[in-house]
This record gives C-alpha cells, sequence and structure tokens, in this order.
C-alpha cells in the first residue's frame, strides 16, 4: 500500500533523481511477468535506500528477503571500495533472473545471492554488518532482529520494510484477529523499547523502521 495519492507520488518521482536504466527494465520484467509485483521496492523506495547507502557508506550489507533483486542492487549503490552486500531468499524460482540483473549492473562482485532459510544462514557468517535490510516473512522480524542486532557495527543501520501493513497496524479489527499486523505491532514496539538503539517509523511506501544503533 502507498499511503499517498498517485499524483503525490508521481510528483514526488520526477522530483527525485532517477532509476537507473538497469533497474528501469528490471522494475518493467517485474510487473509484467512476476507474481505479486508490489513487493518491489520502486522507484522512490528505491532511491531511498540507495541514498541511505551513500550516507552510510557500508562495507558490509546484508539483505534477508530478494525478492527480484530490485532492493539489493539500490543498496549497493553505496558499498565503500571492496564492500559485499549478501542477499537471501528461501525462493530459488526468481535466482536466475536476479543473478542477470545483478550482471547487467556489474555488480557481480559486489552483490552475492544465498538461497535457503535466512535464519540459519546468517548464523553461518562471519561477519558483521553496516546495513541491514529486512524485507522477508514479516512473522519472522523479530526473530531476524534478535539475530541481527548483535551483528550491527555501533552507528549501524537496520531498515526493516512493510512495519505499516497497508494500514491495518492501526485498525483496531486487525491487531485483534489478524496474525501478521499483531506481530509486526509488537516488532515496532519492540524495536522502540529497545535501548542498543534508536528508531523512527517512516510512512514511506508501506511503512519503513529505521534503527541506529548506538
Amino acid at each position: 500500500m502507498d499511503f499517498l495519492s498517485d499524483d503525490l507520488q508521481d510528483y514526488c518521482e520526477q522530483h527525485s533523481s532517477n532509476e537507473p536504466d538497469v533497474l528501469k527494465k528490471l522494475n518493467r520484467q517485474t510487473h509484467a511477468q512476476v507474481l505479486q509485483p508490489r513487493m518491489l521496492s520502486g522507484h522512490l523506495q528505491g532511491r531511498f535506500l540507495a541514498m541511505i547507502s551513500k550516507l552510510v557508506q557500508p562495507k558490509t550489507i546484508l539483505e534477508i528477503g530478494t525478492y527480484t533483486g530490485y532492493s539489493a542492487l539500490c543498496l549497493a549503490e553505496g558499498l565503500t571500495e571492496g564492500g559485499k552486500l549478501i542477499t537471501i531468499d528461501v525462493n530459488p524460482e526468481l535466482e536466475d533472473m536476479v543473478h542477470q540483473y545483478i550482471e547487467e549492473a556489474g555488480m557481480q562482485d559486489k552483490v552475492q545471492m544465498i538461497i535457503g532459510d535466512a535464519y540459519q544462514i546468517i548464523r553461518t557468517l562471519p561477519q558483521n554488518f553496516d546495513l541491514v535490510f529486512i524485507d522477508a516473512d514479516k512473522a519472522s522480524y523479530s526473530k531476524y532482529y534478535d539475530l541481527v542486532i548483535e551483528r550491527l557495527n555501533p552507528g549501524g543501520l537496520i531498515l526493516a520494510d512493510n512495519v505499516l501493513w497497508s494500514g491495518k497496524i492501526v485498525e483496531e479489527k486487525a491487531l485483534a484477529k489478524d496474525k501478521d499486523t499483531q506481530l509486526l505491532d509488537a516488532f515496532n514496539k519492540k524495536v522502540k523499547a529497545d535501548p542498543r538503539v534508536e528508531c523512527m517509523l517512516l510512512p514511506l511506501r508501506d511503512g519503513m523502521m529505521m534503527v541506529r544503533k548506538k
């Protein structure tokens, strides 16, 4: 869900930096050929992710939830020299498409895709991270957060997508009956109460929780 009107969304995109051509192509192919294209970050959120990454200048990025690779390529724009982004997804069906666009973007030395259970894979990775993007199964957000917060370098950022859950997060009926809404609400409250971090929940697209480790 986008909380802006179509006109405001278009205006924001027109007055933000353009998508790189390879991302425009990936955007179009995702919408034309892949189920649930609304899962794609898209122009405005993609430029936000790229901007944040360029400000952080991370050496190491972890992405949980790859989909078609759009957000990974945006985040990888800010990597420092020799930096690496690891993106993990449980679904192998889109792996070839992701690799195709990693190569088209010239990011094959910067972006590594791993297929499998993110919770198990992350525990085997040797490095800490400067930037983490969580955009996977909503029921596991809290579990992922607990796993990566100890691996996040001081001053590092965690970004968690879809935390407003199409506005359901403030609907009493959804909070009473919908499990994903309940779990996302609990995640938002957990982050806010964590003394190790400072956070800001942005109404960007479907809601983005930004968490900085002190």
